[in-house]
């Protein structure tokens, strides 16, 4: 699995905390990890959580990342931000428990985590254990166990749903700011990571084209 780490600005300097604990949960299972920023508060490329939405779409909408980690001071933007597009359900997620309910009820493909509100002494252990919790089991085979059959249902109908609201991404980006959207792909990194990881389409070619 590619997991790939996206970071808006109010939370950056935090990259590298966040980073060290989801690459020891994720090198146990064997997983990638792509950091796609920021690093640092003064990057040169500074992403708003409404960026990390349009960013997160892209790399999800092309398999460029199977799995997004993201957040900010309170997780609430980012996930609104992410859950805004095709292709994304991202759950809030604070602490392990609902690190583990939303990956067996809700069997979705990013979290936004709440990077300042109600973290200070031990923020490094809750990631941790967050992230373990998250892939301890196969994703979505239900909570309670019981309740499989049922929550597996509802998730193929929110997933019909999902499909009959949405537009095409290529669409979407069309009708919003440009440089709102070019500057999500303005990352250090973000051009190598994309060109080697997301599937050949239109996706893809329009995202390229913006950084050209």
């Amino acid at each position: 699995m590619k997991i790939a780490l996206i970071n808006e600005n109010s939370q950056a300097a935090k990259n590298a905390l966040i980073e060290k604990a989801l690459r020891k949960v994720a090198d146990a299972h064997g997983f990638e990890v792509f950091n796609y920023g920021m690093y640092a508060a003064d990057d040169a490329a500074q992403l708003t959580y409404v960026q990390n939405g349009i960013l997160a779409a892209a790399l999800l909408n092309t398999g460029a990342a199977d799995f997004v980690v993201t957040g900010c001071g309170t997780g609430e933007g980012a996930m609104l931000a992410l859950n805004s597009f095709p292709g994304v359900i991202c759950g809030h997620v604070e602490d392990p428990l609902d690190a583990y309910t939303f990956a067996q009820i809700n069997d979705g493909n990013a979290i936004a985590i709440p990077f300042a509100l109600k973290n200070g002494w031990g923020q490094e252990l809750n990631l941790e254990y967050i992230f373990e919790k998250l892939w301890c089991e196969e994703p979505g085979t239900g909570y309670p166990k019981e309740r499989v059959v049922p929550e597996q249902r509802n998730k193929k109908i929110l997933d019909g749903v999902r499909a009959a609201a949405f537009r095409p991404l290529v669409d979407i980006y069309k009708d919003l700011d440009p440089a709102l959207v070019k500057g999500a792909f303005a990352g250090e990194r973000f051009r190598e990571y994309f060109e080697a990881n997301a599937a050949d389409g239109e996706i893809k070619d329009y995202v390229l084209s913006l950084i050209a």
